[in-house]
């Protein structure tokens, strides 16, 4: 793999995206990571109870996907996470396939940061989750991983 973009590299617009179904598997692994089992992403019968009327994803998962992006594609490998902002705007659902779309909103190239919007929409158009994030890009590049 090869390193993520330098701050150079980078121009206010670039976007980059990431998309996955969320599946059983993700939500009873992000509650074993995060200890997190609160019965209305764990527990059919109670969840269909609650204003959801079935189990909802784990809000972090959708953020998840989003440091997929800052992580493996813009900025990319080599980038470290300094701040991320986010809103959770609907629920993700068992089967929902969620797309994390990044884009470039500033750069600091002093301070070897950029800022980036992100919004989580899902297979329907409905944003999930939004918000900004402070990334700082790899400095230089690297020989391929």
């Amino acid at each position: 793999m090869e390193i993520g973009k330098k701050i150079s590299e980078i121009e206010i617009g670039d976007k980059a995206n990431f998309a996955k179904t969320i599946t059983e598997v993700d939500i009873y692994f992000y509650g074993g990571v995060s200890g997190d089992f609160n019965p209305l992403h764990m527990n059919e019968e109670y969840a269909k109870k609650t204003k959801f009327g079935r189990r909802i994803a784990h809000g972090p998962i959708s953020i998840a996907l989003v440091a997929t992006v800052f992580g493996t594609k813009l900025p990319g490998l080599g980038t470290l996470a300094r701040e991320i902002n986010a809103q959770f705007k609907a629920p993700v659902f068992i089967g929902d396939t969620i797309t994390a779309q990044v884009e470039v909103m500033e750069k600091n190239v002093e301070k070897n940061i950029v800022k980036l919007k992100f919004t989580c929409t899902n297979q329907n158009g409905t944003v999930v989750t939004e918000g900004t994030g402070f990334m700082m890009p790899p400095l230089e590049k690297f020989k391929e991983l």
